[in-house]
C-alpha cells in the first residue's frame, strides 16, 4: 500500500472518531510547507543545544584529563576509568522511569529542570579538590542527565510525522558532533585560564560550561512548549493539522485512552523481535561512540601532540561527522531507509578502525578518526529514529527509546574499561580489534533487524488484504496491519 492509499485508509476512521480536521488539498499543500517550517524555527535550537550541553557537559573529563585533572587528583587510570563507570550506572538506572513521567509531569517542565540541575553539578566539579567530591558529582551528573537522549527523541515523536523524524532528531544528535568540535575549542581557550582565581585550567572547564548550562536551562522553561495543542506560535488550524498528521502516521493513537499509562504495554516492548536485534546494535554502537567520545583527546595526545595542539586537532573529525550525519539523515528521511544508514555507518567504522589498526603513520592514524567518528555519529539518529518509527502507542515507544538507551550506555560502561584500564596508548590494540569486532557486528545485526521488518511488513500486506481494519483490535500498536514498518 503506498502512502496515498494508507493515509485514505486512516483518515476514514479518524473521522468516524471525530478526531480529524478535513483539509483541501491545497489547505494542505500551504500548512505542510509552514507548519513544519514553524515547529522547526521554534523547537529544534532548543532541543539542539539541550544535546549538546548534555554531551558536552558529560564529555568534557576527556578535555579536563589532558588540562591535568587526573594528575592534580592523583588519580591512576583505574580510578579514571571507575570515575567514567560511577556516571554511567545511574544515567541507565534513570533513562526509564525519566521517560515514563515525561508525558505525565510535561516535557516542558520536566527536561528544563533536569539542565538547570546537571548545570549546578557540573559548576561544582570544577571546585572538587579529592577523588572523592569528583565520583560524587560524576554520581550526581549521570543520575539528572540520564533521561535527557530518550526524552528529547520521544518529546520530537509527539510532534513530528514518522517520515519526518530522523532529519530532526539528526538535528540535535548532531550537535553531539558539534560538541566534540566545539569542545575541543573551548578547552583550548579555556586552559589559558590556568592559575586564574587560584584555579587549574580544567577547573574553569567545569564552571565556564556548567554555568552556561544552567543559564540556558532557566531560559528555555519560557520556549518549550508541552505538546503541539500546547504551542503558542501555531494557530488553532495549524494545530488540528499537526495532530491530524501524526494520527494518519500512526505517531499518537485515534483513541487517547491507547496512549496512556499501562504496565502491559511496557511488557510487550520486550516481546517485540525488533527491540532484541537493536539490543544488539545499540550495545555495539554505545561502546564505539563513548570511547571515541571520551578518549579522542587522549588518542590524539598519544599520538604526540603539546596538549593544546590536540584540543585543537580533535575538531576536525567532529566537524566532519556534523556535516556527514545531517547529510546521511535527509537522506535516510527521503528515502525512507534508516537501517541501511546505520549498515553504511558501520562500515565506515569498519574501515577507520582497521586503517588504525594496521597503519604505522601518524597523519594516517589521525586521518582514520574521521571515519570512525563520523561513522560512528552517523548512526545514532538513524537508530534512534529507527526505534520511534517503529514501536507505538506511546508507552510502548518510550520504554523502547529509553531501554535501548540504556543498553547503549552499557556499552558506555565497557569503553571506560577497554580504553583507559585495558589498552594501552598509543595504538590501544586490544580496545581497536573489540571495535572492529563491535563494527561488523553491528553492520549484520541491523540487516537481521531489516530482514525481519521487511517480512514483517509483507505479512501485514497480505493481511490488509483478507481483513478491514475496523476488525482489528484497537489496542495493537506496532503489530496492527495498518502500521507498516519503516526500514
Amino acid at each position: 500500500m503506498d502512502r496515498k492509499d494508507s493515509l485514505s485508509s486512516h483518515s476514514a476512521e479518524f473521522e468516524k472518531a471525530g478526531t480529524h480536521a478535513a483539509f483541501s488539498q491545497e489547505e494542505s499543500a500551504t500548512l505542510e510547507k509552514r507548519v513544519w517550517r514553524k515547529l522547526d524555527w521554534y523547537i529544534l535550537p532548543v532541543v539542539t543545544m539541550f544535546y549538546l550541553l548534555s554531551w558536552l557537559d558529560r564529555t568534557n573529563l576527556g578535555n579536563a584529563r589532558v588540562a591535568g585533572i587526573q594528575q592534580d587528583l592523583r588519580m591512576n587510570n583505574k580510578q579514571y576509568s571507575i570515575a567514567l563507570t560511577v556516571t554511567f550506572v545511574p544515567y541507565i538506572v534513570s533513562e526509564i522511569p525519566s521517560n515514563l513521567l515525561l508525558k505525565i509531569v510535561g516535557p516542558n517542565l520536566l527536561l528544563p529542570a533536569l539542565i538547570v540541575s546537571w548545570g549546578i553539578v557540573t559548576t561544582f566539579q570544577g571546585f572538587v579538590s579529592t577523588y572523592g567530591g569528583l565520583l560524587a558529582c560524576r554520581f550526581f551528573i549521570g543520575l539528572l542527565e540520564g533521561g535527557v537522549l530518550p526524552g528529547l527523541v520521544l518529546y520530537l515523536s509527539m510532534f513530528y510525522p514518522r517520515r519526518k523524524l530522523q532529519s530532526r532528531i539528526s538535528a540535535f544528535f548532531s550537535s553531539a558532533s558539534l560538541s566534540g568540535a566545539f569542545s575541543g575549542l573551548l578547552a583550548t581557550a579555556i586552559m589559558k585560564m590556568h592559575g586564574m582565581g587560584g584555579r587549574p585550567a580544567w577547573a574553569w572547564i567545569f564552571i565556564l560550561e556548567g554555568l552556561f548550562t544552567v543559564v540556558f536551562g532557566f531560559m528555555s522553561v519560557f520556549v518549550l512548549p508541552k505538546a503541539p495543542q500546547h504551542t503558542r506560535f501555531l494557530s488553532q488550524r495549524e494545530k488540528e493539522y499537526v495532530i491530524s498528521e501524526l494520527r494518519q502516521a500512526g505517531a499518537i493513537s485515534t483513541d487517547d485512552k491507547n496512549d496512556g499509562f499501562s504496565w502491559a504495554e511496557v511488557r510487550r516492548t520486550f516481546s517485540r523481535p525488533q527491540f532484541w536485534f537493536l539490543g544488539f546494535v545499540y550495545f555495539f554502537n554505545g561502546t564505539m561512540l563513548y570511547s571515541l567520545a571520551y578518549f579522542t583527546p587522549s588518542i590524539v595526545q598519544a599520538l604526540g601532540y603539546t596538549p593544546i595542539r590536540t584540543q585543537l586537532m580533535t575538531v576536525g573529525p567532529y566537524g566532519a561527522a556534523f556535516v556527514l550525519t545531517n547529510v546521511a539523515s535527509v537522506i535516510a528521511d527521503r528515502y525512507q531507509c534508516r537501517g541501511f544508514v546505520a549498515i553504511f555507518s558501520s562500515l565506515c567504522c569498519l574501515a577507520g578502525f582497521a586503517i588504525y589498526k594496521t597503519s604505522t603513520d601518524k597523519a594516517t592514524l589521525y586521518g582514520s578518526l574521521f571515519l570512525t567518528i563520523g561513522g560512528i555519529n552517523c548512526s545514532s539518529p538513524a537508530l534512534a529514529a529507527w526505534v520511534a518509527n517503529n514501536f507505538a502507542p506511546h508507552v510502548r515507544r518510550a520504554t523502547a527509546i529509553a531501554a535501548l538507551s540504556m543498553i547503549t550506555n552499557s556499552g558506555g560502561i565497557l569503553s571506560t574499561w577497554l580504553m583507559a584500564s585495558w589498552s594501552k596508548p598509543p595504538r590501544y590494540t586490544s580496545a581497536t580489534i573489540v571495535f572492529l569486532v563491535f563494527a561488523a557486528m553491528m553492520g549484520i545485526f541491523t540487516a537481521f533487524n531489516l530482514a525481519y521488518l521487511y517480512y514483517a511488513n509483507k505479512a501485514k500486506a497480505l493481511q490488509r488484504e483478507s481483513t478491514t481494519q475496523s476488525e482489528e483490535s484497537p489496542d495493537l500498536g506496532d503489530k496492527s496491519a495498518w502500521y507498516p514498518y519503516i526500514l
